[in-house]
């Protein structure tokens, strides 16, 4: 059994489908959002980290990496997508999905890949490497960022992006400021 029922927000409504109730969810975006609540079943509260990607985007530099989701080493970071991001690598697969906006990921085969480490590095101004092209990502997309290459996300407007990968030295953690009390 679940010990987190769901969370809850206001922007939720019932719908009726069918002669039954159903719940219709509304889509957050940076501009229109609200934070929700949990409904613990089970436990204590304080064993349960809740906050939302729209809010936290919304306080967060360009391309800060904040962490929002923790498993073992494995982390779910939320990124504020505004602008050009400085050049990104890891030596291990990543992935980005677009949550709000549109961001396009240019890629590069880098001519000599970061082979250690954990987690996203920076990957100089101008790392040498082959351009492999770009996906041009909008909300609900999701990108592999392959190890080996390096690669930049670019947006003309601000948009929230997630990006699963392993907790490094970019990897910023605010739980205090950014979790439900």
């Amino acid at each position: 059994m679940c010990d987190v029922l769901l969370a809850h927000c206001y922007y939720n409504k019932t719908v009726k489908t069918m002669g039954s109730a159903a719940i219709e969810t509304v889509f957050g975006s940076l501009d229109n959002y609200c934070k929700g609540s949990v409904e613990i079943i089970s436990g204590q509260a304080s064993h349960y980290a809740f906050s939302n990607i729209f809010e936290v985007a919304e306080k967060s530099l360009p391309y800060e990496k904040v962490v929002v989701g923790l498993n073992l080493d494995y982390v779910i970071e939320t990124l504020r997508a505004e602008g050009q991001s400085p050049w990104f690598t890891a030596a291990h697969d990543e992935f980005a999905i677009v949550m709000d906006g549109e961001v396009r990921v240019d890629f590069l085969k880098l001519d000599v890949p970061l082979q250690a480490g954990e987690g996203t590095r920076l990957a100089g101004e101008l790392p040498a490497g082959k351009p492999m092209g770009y996906v041009q990502l909008s909300r609900g997309h999701q990108c592999v960022l392959p190890a080996g290459t390096a690669y930049r996300f670019d947006s003309s407007r601000p948009g929230v992006i997630l990006q699963q990968t392993i907790k490094g030295p970019l990897s910023v953690e605010k739980w205090a400021d950014i979790c439900l009390r």
